[in-house]
């Protein structure tokens, strides 16, 4: 399998000094060392650390974004700070989603809110109906295995479900899974 886009996905109110941030914007740096494109929702935190660290080392970056035409105060909105290369707009929230996950070829999921929890939902769900065929989701941080482990103790999940994802808690971790992942083919 070759490997061009990694979607980052994550909280957007993470700020510089937060773990969450300094490990998205660390791997996007690595990964941009590495030849592969960065994809972010637009918007601050996770999305900005992304582009940032890709930015190091002049990686590319998409930002799929919309613009709602009303405020909506829980939407963080596109963030002025967060300079990627393109941007591919679309019409709402679900849309956004949507692409970011079309155009990505691996999904990487940070700690986050109910954004990121849908975000990782809809990737999850797409992972087991094309099992064997899907895209890699690849969740950062330790936490996810309490989380995991809950969610199995308390949810009706089939086998496969539990055979689509990979923990890491590194930005060479992340590398190193995504280069095992295309080698597996």
């Amino acid at each position: 399998m070759k490997i061009h886009r990694i979607a980052f996905l994550g909280y957007a109110d993470a700020k510089p000094s937060d773990w969450e941030y300094q490990s998205a914007k660390a791997t996007a740096k690595i990964l941009a060392e590495s030849g592969y494109e960065i994809v972010n929702g637009g918007g601050p935190g996770v999305m900005r650390a992304a582009t940032e660290g890709a930015h190091e080392d002049d990686g590319k970056v998409i930002g799929v974004t919309y613009y709602p035409l009303e405020r909506q105060t829980n939407y963080e909105g596109r963030d002025p700070e967060n300079k990627f290369d393109q941007e591919i707009v679309t019409q709402d929230y679900v849309e956004r989603t949507l692409k970011l996950l079309e155009i990505a070829d691996v999904y990487l999921i940070f700690n986050g809110g109910t954004g990121t929890i849908s975000e990782w939902g809809m990737a999850w769900g797409l992972a087991r109906i094309h099992f064997g065929h899907h895209k890699p989701l690849i969740l950062f941080g330790d936490f996810w295995h309490n989380i995991i482990e809950a969610i199995g103790k308390n949810m009706r999940l089939r086998p496969e479900e539990l055979k689509v994802y990979h923990i890491v808690t590194s930005p060479e971790e992340v590398l190193i899974k995504i280069r095992a992942i295309e080698a597996e083919g």
